[in-house]
């Protein structure tokens, strides 16, 4: 049998993939944009059961997901990661995730609604983090962030298998394992991103995938490497102690980290100014600078309307004539509107119950036996009835506290 092929791109693009999951009988494999497998799903019909195997190691199990009629617990075996439950809640139209069990606190809800799923996270009362959108025409599932109008996060190709097939809750519980993205695969993913933008490989080992990669200018002008003085041999290296360091790197190491001076401290590398050019203004009082810009500047310049005369301005509007015609309902009489009303026979005809004379109305009621019968305790004779409460014996033991004497309560404790 054919498998599958669901294709993932990031935000609504399609220009390059970033993930490829090939859906099959056996399981799912999802595979990166280099066609390496990331993960390995296998399914298990016959014990309702779906495990995630380590794709170097596919015997060695790394997490296990049971399915039952009321939801999916995942077990996993590793330090630190607590199970989680998903429940099935108003009649499967909502699934409840619990992390530590089926009484642990609600993390998360998915509410299956007209055209998808509503991941709600912090709880029942929490605001949407994303929102499954399900395309059987365009045979895509979209992804969105923050709503329904969110910004697009991935985009899910599917071919040779039918999108509203994930809209069962079971087959959605399945979905949203294997495409779930870890911290750890969600920045390797953006690490590939940098390095196709940068044209280059993906990052050092080691490296700020962050750091600075453009020219560094140093405040030696002879070009001579950094972390060693040529006039104070070849085995001394680093700076005297009359001299800074240098603000730009560590001197003598390759690290790719930047050290930054203090703000306040002068640096060698700063720019070196002309004295004259930066206080050419200093010499101008502030009596001068203040009369200059108030001189002149205030007056706004009148607009061309200010030519129009005011009576030219409102003689269009004195001018129009503003009576309202009336209307075509003025032309009929008064007689005639309500002529048919008064026309009109207001006189209601007799019910068909009227030609019933009174006596036949009631004549059945009358003739009807009312008497009540008498129940099958009316033939119990009153004797039988009470005779057993009357042979019960009620008379109650005494009990224990009555063999001690009073003496003995008092003092609180019995006498030998």
């Amino acid at each position: 049998m054919t498998e599958s092929v669901i294709t993932e791109f990031s935000g609504s693009q399609r220009d390059s993939a970033s993930r490829v999951y090939r859906y099959g009988v056996d399981g799912v494999k999802v595979l990166d944009s280099h066609e390496r497998v990331l993960r390995l799903y296998r399914f298990d019909p016959s014990s309702g059961m779906m495990t995630e195997n380590d794709p170097a190691r596919p015997n060695k199990i790394l997490r296990r997901f049971v399915f039952d009629n009321f939801g999916m617990l995942e077990e996993t075996f590793a330090f630190g990661h607590p199970p989680r439950t998903f429940r099935y809640e108003a009649g499967g139209r909502q699934i409840v995730m619990r992390e530590g069990g089926d009484y642990g606190a609600v993390g998360k809800t998915f509410t299956f609604e007209g055209s998808g799923v509503a991941e709600t996270a912090f709880g029942r009362n929490g605001e949407i983090e994303r929102v499954y959108v399900f395309d059987p025409r365009a045979e895509t599932i979209t992804i969105r962030s923050g709503g329904w109008y969110g910004n697009v996060d991935r985009t899910l190709h599917c071919e040779r298998i039918d999108v509203s097939v994930f809209r069962e809750p079971e087959a959605f519980l399945q979905f949203l394992m294997f495409t779930e993205k870890s911290a750890r695969e969600a920045e390797a993913e953006i690490d590939e991103k940098v390095a196709e933008i940068r044209g280059g490989s993906a990052a050092q080992p080691g490296r700020n995938r962050f750091a600075y990669t453009g020219p560094r200018h140093t405040s030696d002008p002879g070009g001579r490497p950094e972390g060693r003085d040529a006039s104070r041999g070849p085995g001394r290296a680093g700076p005297r102690p009359d001299e800074h360091p240098s603000p730009v790197r560590a001197r003598g190491s390759d690290s790719g980290i930047d050290f930054i001076p203090d703000a306040d401290s002068g640096s060698p590398e700063a720019p070196h100014v002309n004295p004259a050019v930066r206080g050419r203004d200093s010499g101008i009082p502030f009596e001068d600078r203040w009369q200059n810009a108030r001189a002149g500047k205030q007056d706004v310049p009148a607009g061309r309307s200010a030519r129009i005369p005011i009576e030219e301005r409102f003689r269009s509007s004195r001018d129009d004539d503003r009576s309202l015609s009336p209307g075509r309902s003025v032309e009929i009489p008064l007689d005639e509107r309500f002529r048919s009303s008064r026309d009109e026979d207001r006189t209601l005809s007799r019910g068909r119950s009227a030609e019933i004379p009174l006596d036949e109305r009631f004549q059945s009621s009358r003739e009807e036996d009312r008497t009540l019968s008498k129940g099958r305790s009316a033939e119990i004779p009153l004797d039988e009835r009470f005779r057993g409460s009357r042979d019960e014996d009620r008379s109650l033991p005494e009990g224990r506290s009555s063999q001690i004497s009073f003496e003995e309560r008092k003092t609180g404790r019995r006498m030998r």
